[in-house]
């Protein structure tokens, strides 16, 4: 009985081995029948190290050279108004009239005081003398001599007296006509003609120069020890400023710093700093907020790849380069713009070799069959 027990053990022990086998065997059968993860074809390009200038960028804003406030200095009848408004003019070109019969009034009226002072003190002269001629033949007296002195002196106070009336009002008629003090565009009259103007109206227009012009823009402590613009050339080769606008357009012309605040700002813990940019298109317009790329007066070396290899995260930015025919993910700190290239602070030492072209496939140590790409884009 017991060896039937243990002959009926032994035959189930082979049959489950059997079928353990058979399982095995169809299993690794079935793996083995498994294809090779497929290489992602990729595009790729070398890491290069190149001296670049370090920029840094800011936000700014436009400023007139030259900034004027047109008022007027006499009271009188606007009779009229002689520009369009946002007309460009030219220094001393004429904008207001005021009437000027009432000043032409006055300055013939002081011009007569003046002839009736230089008639009185004429008479005043000739007193004098005859005065002195007595006295030396003492047919006069001294009190009579020193009174027609005193006479003769005051008559030559009356003359110039009345001689500063008739330049005052001479230049008061010269104020009638308000003339522009810079060349420059204009902007719109706030005084239409029939209205009496005056000192105390306030601002009759304002004009702004628009050729150069300015761009201001605050620099941190930081950031400002870094492109060591504390101090300008003497040589004049300070740092060159380009400008972006709103829309991503580059401005075409390039400028200069030219001034660096004496002091920083203590409430912002920054610096201001001004460059000055040509403007013969009058592209550039009073107040207009800019995006301010300002290099460095030295090159750097700088590992470079381009913008289009970039990929960010939450963690931050990173690209992938080829190892040993897999994809690997290298996180980078990024540095200023050259181009269509970006510099890479962190991260990478150079050579690596960097994908630009099936990005969207991949995956970390995914294989990758890798083909090199040449770029037509320029760099700067």
């Amino acid at each position: 009985m017991a060896h039937a027990q243990r002959f009926s053990s032994a035959l189930r022990l082979s049959s489950t081995t059997l079928a353990a086998l058979l399982i095995f065997g169809l299993g690794a059968g079935a793996l083995a029948q498994q294809p090779a993860p497929t290489a992602v074809p990729v595009g790729t390009v070398i890491a290069e190290k190149r001296a670049i200038t370090q920029t840094a960028d800011f936000v700014g804003r436009i400023e007139a050279v030259n900034r004027v406030d047109i008022r007027a200095r006499v009271t009188g009848y606007l009779e009229e108004v002689l520009f369009k408004d946002g007309a460009t003019v030219a220094e001393g070109a004429p904008l207001f009239r005021i009437e000027r019969s009432p000043f032409e009034a006055a300055v013939e009226q002081a011009q007569g005081a003046l002839e009736k002072a230089q008639g009185a003190l004429q008479n005043a002269t000739v007193q004098r003398q005859r005065a002195e001629d007595l006295l030396k033949t003492n047919a006069g007296s001294v009190a009579i001599r020193d009174q027609r002195v005193a006479d003769e002196k005051g008559a030559q106070g009356d003359e110039t007296t009345a001689a500063a009336n008739l330049k005052t009002a001479q230049i008061n008629l010269g104020y009638t006509e308000i003339r522009a003090p810079i060349a420059g565009r204009i902007g719109r009259t706030k005084v239409t003609m029939g209205n009496v103007v005056g000192p105390d109206t306030g601002v009759l227009a304002q004009i702004v120069s628009d050729n150069p012009m300015y761009v201001t823009f605050p620099v941190s402590q930081r950031e400002f020890l870094a492109l060591k613009t504390n101090r300008l050339p003497a040589d004049g080769q300070a740092p060159l400023v380009s400008l972006k606008f709103s829309d991503g357009s580059t401005y075409d012309q390039k400028g200069r710093v030219d001034f660096v605040d004496v002091s920083v700002e203590r409430t912002t813990d920054t610096v201001l700093v001004r460059a000055t940019l040509p403007n013969p298109a009058g592209k550039l317009l009073d107040g207009t907020l800019v995006r301010v790329a300002v290099q460095a007066d030295k090159s750097e070396e700088k590992v470079l790849v381009p913008q289009s290899a970039l990929i960010a995260d939450q963690q931050g930015s990173y690209v992938f380069a080829v190892e040993d025919g897999k994809a690997v993910v290298k996180r980078v700190k990024v540095g200023a713009e050259a181009g269509s290239y970006v510099a890479i602070d962190q991260g990478l030492s150079g050579n690596e070799q960097i994908v630009i072209q099936g990005l969207q496939n991949l995956r970390p140590g995914v294989p990758v069959l890798a083909s090199p790409v040449t770029l037509t884009t320029g760099r700067s």
